[in-house]
């Protein structure tokens, strides 16, 4: 989103209160978190209609699992009323580690499969956006 504001932070700046992290690193978190549910959803879907499903198993399995992850977690950390660390931190750790065993896994189909590659850039710059968040979080 080249010189736009995403959404995520347009909507952070229109909070009524102070947030509980800095809204840059928490928009980059949100915009991250998205971008890889769609990724994987993505990529789940073109690994489905691949020819060889089977050694694709674990890589649908692992894309399942971070999108429902992600989606979990963009949730919660975009509800900042009553912001409660002990139930955002386990969480974006969560997401830290599923983003990681996802993006190893679609690299190592990544020269067999563009949409595995991509997928896997994705997991990694979202495990980094919510390893800056919990760096940031009180």
């Amino acid at each position: 989103m080249e010189g736009a504001m995403s959404y995520a932070r347009q909507m952070l700046a229109t909070y009524p209160s102070d947030l509980a992290v800095d809204a840059g690193v928490l928009a980059a978190a949100i915009d991250a978190l998205n971008s890889c549910a769609q990724a994987c959803t993505a990529d789940n879907e073109a690994d489905l209609s691949e020819p060889s499903l089977a050694e694709l198993v674990k890589c649908i399995r692992l894309c399942l699992d971070c999108a429902d992850v992600c989606i979990a977690t963009v949730s919660v950390v975009t509800r900042q009323a009553q912001y409660d660390a002990n139930v955002t931190k386990p969480l974006l750790q969560a997401c830290v580690a599923i983003c990681k065993s996802c993006g190893d896994e679609c690299e190592h189909h990544a020269h067999k499969h563009e949409h595995c590659r991509v997928c896997a850039e994705a997991c990694r710059r979202c495990e980094q956006a919510c390893r800056q968040l919990l760096a940031v979080m009180k």
